[in-house]
Order: C-alpha cells, then structure tokens, then sequence
C-alpha cells in the first residue's frame, strides 16, 4: 500500500493544515510539497500517533481497528457502507464549509487526520477501490495497539465491584432465549405470531441471525438452529448479535419512541461499551449504577458522534416529552447501558442480582468463557390418552417446534410447555402440508414408543377419514307441537329455519333471531329466549 507521503501527494495545502491541526501541529512551510514532508516527518512519530489515538471518537477508533484486523485496507463499499462516505468537495467549498469540523462519519473523521486513504488496487476481480491507512503509518499504529493491549490488563475497569446491598437476590443468567425463539419461530410459522408474547427484541434478534427475513422463516437457517445443540445455538445467537448493525438497541429501549430520519450507529456503539466490560474481571459482582456513572464521567460522548445530543429526535413514551440535551443522557445514553447489559444477560453472558426480588437489577457478573451448566437437549415427551402433550424445556427443540405446527398451545409452566392434539390443530397442519402420521412418526421417535393407543388410533383415522366429529354452538327454535313447527316453516320466517333437529325443533341461521321473533309476534305466538345462567322473556304481542 502506499505510504503516507504517497498518501497525501495529491492534498491541497490547505488540507495539509487541516491534518496537521488535528495532530496538534502548526505547518511553517508555505508550499504543498515542502509541507507534506514536514508534515509526514512529524506524524511518523510513535509519541505522536498514541496521542492520536488516545483522542478518537468511539465510531473512528472502531473503524480504524477495523482496518488494522483486516490488514489495513478494506473494499471500499463494504467500508463506507459500515463507517459512512467521505463527502467529496473542492478547495474551497471545503474552506468555506469546514467539515472537518462537523464530520458526517467516521471515515471523515479518520480522512481529516490523515489515517485513511482511497485508491484503486489489482485484485482478481480487477481494479477495485479499497480503504487502506498509509503503510508506514499502519506499522506505527499496530505497534500502538500492541502495547494498549499490553496495558489492558493492568488498567482499572471502570466503576466498581458492587455491595452486598446490590447483589443481595441473584438472578443467574440462562439459555431460555432459546426455548422463546423456538416458540416464536413456531407461532411465525403457523400464522399465529400475533398470540406470542415474544415481539420486537426477540423479532429484531432473530432477523439479526438470518432465522427470519420480511417476516418469513428461513427454511435451511431454521432447521440448522434448532438442531444445534443449546450451546452452540446460544454462541450463534450471540454472534449474530455482537456483530449486528441492524439489531438497534436505542430504538428498542422500552419507555422511549425514536423519531426522524437521524441515524446511529449501534454495532460501534455496542463494541466500544462490551470493550470497556471485557475490563471487567470474569466472575465478580459488579455495580451497574457506578459503571454508567463512570461511562457518564470518562466517555459521555459513546455513541454520540460530536458530542450532538439535540438532533436525534427521541420522546418519553409515558407524556411525550422529547430528551433532547445532555441534561437526558441517564434517561436515553445510561438507559442504553443498562438494556445491553440486560441483552448480555439474556444471552447468558451475565449473571445479574438486585437488591430484592422486585426491584431492578443493581449488579452484573461477567460469566466465565468456559463456564457450563447449561441445559443438554436431553429432556422427555409425555402423553396422555386424551391427546394431552408435555414436552420438558430441555426436549429437542426441533421436536417440540414440529409439535407446536400440530397442536394447539396451553401456557407453559415453569420448565414444562403444554400442547393439545385437536381436529382444528390436525386441519391446520394439513393446509401446510404435513399430515398426522408424520406427528405419530415424531412422537414415536421421542417417545420410544409410549403413546396411548387411543392417540395412535385417533391419528391414523384421521390420515384416513379426516373429522368424524364435530361440535357446534347452534340457537335452536323449540315450539311446543309438530303444527307450530309446521305453520313456522310455512310462514316468511321459513327462510331464516335450518337442519331440522325433531319434529319440534330446527336451526335458526347465523344473525337471523331477531327476524325469526318478529315472525313469531306476526302468528301471535311469544317466544321466549334462554340463555346459559336463566331465562328471560322476550315475548312480543301479536298485533
């Protein structure tokens, strides 16, 4: 790759002060060229670039390391569409509009400090554009970043370890997301999303996974992840996640509504705060409100590009009052802290504790890397002679995903989810192509062959003869004679008169009483109408 002085050839003095500036540096010479040797003479200074990077907003220091794990140069589109474009503009329009002091991205931020470059490079697909930091430059900042890891492990994390006061009730962290993205995935599949409690969070983290696109499943994605063991599904869904950039927790901050065209940039965000929890030492309980304090005080700024706390248009969902200005940033920027630390928690990342059991979550313990104790997809089926299906939450979730698409749900139970075999749910599947016999297949399979013979019986005949029964809630007209019965049928009400039940009863259609009784109040006769607690009389006179 080019170097620095290569880098910056083609720059106008005037952007050569600009980067120099930024470097805290002030250019003597008064010609382009005289000036980029000075310039370059004084950035190729390994005191010069810590300075540097010490200072970097959040969103360029995540864009520069970036660059520097991918070697130092990445395609530009796929780099611009991740860290923004360069705004590009003449001498002076640029003298005039100074963008270098309002940056629209963070590759405007690293271009106006001279640590990044565009140029075309010969690849197998020939000429492309890529993004690259100058190569003496690069040498200089991956020695930097060697010796800032070397220094992490000696620098105190932020905040501190938390009072017996905050972790009094702990609520260890579990992998039940995967038992409620085995339900929504099912509830999605069969139409009946709208009746789960699973929305938003869970939505935005499954799309993030490539499990659901549009709101539609992806086949392959889908069998891959429920037949993944529950360890491996976890670290998928947490993958996806750590390296999601539609996955906005901001805008999923419940109490808040994000309005306008602004934009944020959440995976920046996310991995410059996981940067300052992975500081945190593996297993101790540590205190959520000094953590946000100490984020308030070191880095207010975390995900707020120039420090621009008035554009982004954000209410309180309770009286629409807008949190504009830093006076918001606990409500909206330590919010934000808190819900990530709640999404590491539901990812079985962190263990959290409370003061008491009702209250929020005062504390957060970073689990061990290689800490087990999860569930094993070793749990049991069970069913009853009246269709009744428990399956266990540590059952394969493949299983219990194909027998939520056969049955109709009860609410679960503490580690138990509950389901009915029913001719509506066996209808149900049928119209999606699956047929009975593959549900007895299933539950043979899981059950190794324990299934009431009535289930085996009732499955079977309904692969064959489909419903052989069925109950209705019909309004039956009862008269007390065969001759009422038959001067009604003979009257204009006939019309309204269905299946004939006995000779002194018949089916009223749908929506048709009132027509029925006013027929009856024309022959004279007073009907009266019961419901299922007592009997009133409606009668009307004949007229």
């Amino acid at each position: 790759m080019p170097d620095l002085s290569a880098s910056l050839q083609k720059q106008d003095l005037g952007h050569l002060r600009i980067v120099a500036g930024f470097w805290g540096l002030e250019l003597e010479s008064a010609n382009a060229d005289s000036a980029l040797d000075e310039l370059c003479a004084s950035l190729l200074d390994l005191e010069a670039v810590s300075e540097t990077l010490e200072v970097l907003p959040a969103e360029a220091r995540s864009a520069l390391n970036a660059l520097v794990e991918a070697g130092g140069k990445i395609e530009w589109a796929a780099f611009a569409r991740k860290y923004g474009e360069i705004c590009e503009m003449g001498a002076g329009r640029r003298d005039r509009e100074r963008p270098h002091l309002k940056p629209a991205s963070a590759s405007e931020i690293l271009f106006y400090r001279g640590l990044l470059a565009k140029a075309f490079f010969e690849t197998e697909k020939g000429l492309q554009e890529f993004a690259y930091i100058p190569d003496d430059l690069l040498e200089m900042i991956g020695e930097e970043m060697k010796e800032e890891r070397g220094k992490r492990n000696i620098v105190e994390p932020l905040g501190r370890p938390a009072t017996p006061v905050e972790k009094a009730h702990e609520i260890p962290a579990a992998d039940h997301i995967l038992d409620d993205a085995t339900t929504y995935l099912a509830a999605l599949r069969i139409g009946e999303e709208s009746r789960s409690r699973y929305k938003h969070d869970l939505h935005r983290l499954l799309e993030t996974a490539d499990l659901i696109k549009k709101n539609a499943l992806q086949p392959e994605a889908v069998k891959k992840f429920l037949e993944a063991s529950r360890a491996d599904a976890l670290e998928m869904l947490y993958k996806a996640w750590f390296t999601s950039d539609i996955f906005d927790e901001l805008r999923l901050l419940p109490g808040l509504v994000c309005e306008g065209e602004w934009t944020n940039q959440p995976q920046i965000t996310r991995e410059f705060l996981m940067n300052l929890i992975d500081d945190i030492p593996e297993g101790k309980w540590w205190s959520i409100p000094a953590f946000v304090k100490a984020v308030k005080e070191k880095y207010p700024d975390y995900q707020r590009p120039a420090g621009d706390y008035d554009s982004w248009f954000i209410k309180r969902e309770s009286d629409g009052q807008f949190l504009r200005g830093f006076a918001y940033w606990d409500a909206v920027d330590g919010a934000l802290i808190k819900y990530l630390i709640r999404v590491l928690h539901w990812l079985g990342k962190v263990d959290l504790a409370a003061p008491e059991e009702s209250k929020e979550a005062a504390a957060f313990r970073v689990k061990a890397k290689d800490e087990g104790g999860r569930m094993k997809d070793e749990g049991k089926i069970s069913i009853s002679s009246s269709g009744k299906i428990i399956v266990s939450r540590n059952c394969s979730r493949a299983a219990r995903y194909q027998i939520a698409r056969f049955c109709e749900w009860d609410e679960p139970k503490g580690d138990e989810f509950f389901y009915r075999i029913t001719a509506g749910s066996l209808k149900r599947a049928n119209e999606q192509g699956l047929k009975a016999e593959q549900l007895l297949a299933m539950l043979v399979k899981y059950t190794n062959g324990n299934i009431p013979p009535t289930v085996v019986k009732a499955l079977k005949r309904w692969d064959a003869h489909g419903s052989e029964a069925r109950v209705e809630n019909l309004l039956v007209l009862r008269v007390s004679s065969p001759e009422v019965m038959e001067e009604m049928r003979k009257s204009k009400a006939g019309k309204f008169l269905g299946e004939i039940l006995s000779p002194t009863a018949v089916v009223v259609k749908p929506g048709a009483i009132e027509k029925v009784l006013a027929a009856l109040a024309e022959l004279g006769l007073l009907a009266e109408v019961m419901d299922d607690k007592s009997s009133r009389d409606t009668s009307r006179e004949a007229k």
